[in-house]
């Protein structure tokens, strides 16, 4: 798959902001700091389309990127080390589960995980949602380029064990390891639409 054309389209807290005209979408989420803003750049190969910070929990709103004037990538709000309230915490998982269950234009959802830790309490939480939703699904485990080769394989088979009904693909935001084997899942999923 090529991606020619990106473009930030609009921010939405709530369904009635989403976009309607019925293109597919490929939604992202994960954790606060597991780089989904980074990843989205480099899958773009846009630098700063998708905004990056140091801070964790930027993202609080469902952020719609329409790629090749045909289908939407979707930035949720990520979950965990967000220094924000507990109220604004549990308004963005209440959207980010709004739009994952109700969505008709999702076609699939890919989960990130730090491919550095083991998954935490949350990652497990919301891949079992995803299985037992029979969400359309892959997880990424993000910043490979900090492993070895040798410590990427061990770390991708724990978190393969962790989550057993998903597949798991390694990314480099960084160096763009994995790039073509994610491209390829979206645009399976994209077919099946």
């Amino acid at each position: 798959m090529k991606i020619s054309a990106a473009e930030f389209v609009k921010s939405g807290f709530k369904p009635d902001h989403w976009p309607t005209d019925s293109r597919p979408e490929i939604a992202f989420l994960g954790r606060s700091n597991v780089g989904k803003s980074s990843l989205l750049n480099s899958l773009l190969q846009r630098r700063g389309l998708a905004r990056t910070s140091n801070t964790p929990g930027r993202t609080q709103a469902v952020n719609f990127f329409l790629v090749n004037d045909g289908f939407y990538f979707v930035d949720l709000p990520g979950y965990g080390y967000a220094k924000v309230s507990k109220s604004m915490r549990a308004s963005w998982g209440e959207m980010a589960e709004s739009y994952l269950r109700e969505r008709d234009e999702l076609v699939l959802s890919i989960q990130l995980i730090d491919s550095r830790h083991e998954p935490t309490p949350l990652d497990l939480q919301l891949n079992e949602w995803l299985v037992h939703h029979e969400k359309p699904h892959i997880v990424v485990a993000t910043k490979a380029d900090k492993l070895s080769s040798n410590q990427l394989r061990n770390q991708v088979r724990l978190i393969e064990k962790a989550v057993p009904a998903s597949k798991v693909l390694p990314y480099s935001s960084q160096t763009g390891k994995g790039r073509e084997p994610l491209l390829a899942e979206i645009e399976a999923a994209l077919k099946k639409s």
